[in-house]
């Protein structure tokens, strides 16, 4: 035993000593070179894809920008063409045509700040024979009508040889003739709707409401008549005389405007500054307006210039998409509305 112990010792290394490697032959030696090999290629390969996803998204990003690019320079394009508030003018003799639409007011596109500036750039085209409002308007601001009413007169005065007409589509009422009689000429179809010559004022009062509800109004003012329109509070005699003496004189000034606008063509009528509306026939009776035409007839044969250019003010893309997802979200909210209710009620 001791014997075959020392000889087993004898053979094994002696501690501190590494053994030595055990001699590989060639098919482990190829096996290794053939992983090595592929394990290179899938990298390379990886690598290849990686750089070739790089350059297509980069490409993508790219044409991405190019078209963001060119798509602003056709909106600036866009927005430079229409910054004086109308179309580029043709070269050739044409009559101007400017849109008042709407209720006259100084947020809406009717406002005399837009009318006036697309006014004056319809004069000033020296290829202008001719200039024609076209109304379709209920009225509004007596002050911004007032402005575009003395912008005209202004212009006229200015340029005398360019005549200005008024037609009127469906509606041209108070605020909307103010502007009107201030052309040299209006036009009508029959079943327009003329006149309105007068104010008005709005207003509800609640103070018998608010007394059977139990409610006491707590209103502080330093001035007697500061508070005079509050609809929880009353209106004294005083109070009302003043209202309507003021509503009267801006009455005056609209039936001093429409005087000087038509002059002798005016009937004698007790009813004409009542406010009434009138049909476009009953209007040519009353000298409210003085034919019957539409806007391709009066510049073919009152202004004798066919070619019609758009001057009217437009407003930007940005307020048109603001506008209209405005428009599409309350017609929604409607109709979720109606459904909510169960009502198949319509107006007519």
């Amino acid at each position: 035993m001791l014997e075959q112990e020392k000889q087993s010792d004898a053979t094994e290394p002696p501690r501190g000593v590494a053994a030595e490697a055990k001699p590989v032959d060639g098919s482990d030696k190829a096996s290794a070179w053939t992983t090595a090999h592929e394990i290179q290629q899938v990298a390379l390969l990886r690598l290849l894809e990686a750089h070739q996803y790089e350059r297509v998204r980069k490409r993508r990003w790219s044409i991405l920008f190019r078209s963001l690019f060119f798509l602003l320079l056709l909106l600036f394009w866009y927005e430079w063409r229409s910054v004086s508030g109308h179309e580029v003018a043709k070269p050739e003799r044409h009559t101007a045509l400017i849109d008042i639409q709407g209720e006259i007011d100084h947020e809406s596109d009717a406002n005399a700040d837009q009318i006036t500036s697309a006014l004056r750039a319809a004069f000033d085209d020296k290829a202008t024979a001719g200039v024609i409002l076209r109304l379709n308007s209920p009225g509004g601001s007596p002050v911004q009508a007032s402005i575009i009413h003395q912008e005209i007169l202004r212009l006229r005065a200015k340029h005398p040889t360019i005549p200005i007409h008024t037609v009127i589509e469906d509606i041209c009422a108070s605020g909307g003739y103010y502007i009107a009689a201030a052309s040299d000429r209006i036009y009508v179809d029959p079943n327009s709707l003329v006149g309105s010559i007068g104010v008005r004022l709005d207003g509800f009062g609640f103070t018998e409401a608010i007394k059977r509800l139990g409610i006491e109004r707590r209103l502080f003012t330093a001035g007697s008549d500061k508070a005079m329109l509050d609809p929880f509070s009353g209106l004294s005699e005083s109070q009302r005389a003043h209202v309507q003496s003021t509503l009267d004189a801006l009455h005056q000034n609209f039936i001093e405007a429409v005087k000087l606008g038509r002059g002798d063509r005016l009937q004698d009528d007790s009813k004409l500054f009542s406010g009434r509306v009138w049909s476009g026939d009953q209007a040519i009776k009353l000298g409210l307006a003085d034919a019957r035409g539409s806007v391709d007839q009066v510049a073919r044969d009152v202004i004798k210039a066919d070619d019609v250019v758009d001057f009217s003010p437009r407003p930007s893309l940005a307020e048109r998409f603001a506008r209209r997802v405005g428009v599409e979200t309350s017609r929604v909210l409607s109709a979720v509305g109606f459904q909510m209710l169960g009502g198949n009620s319509r107006l007519r």
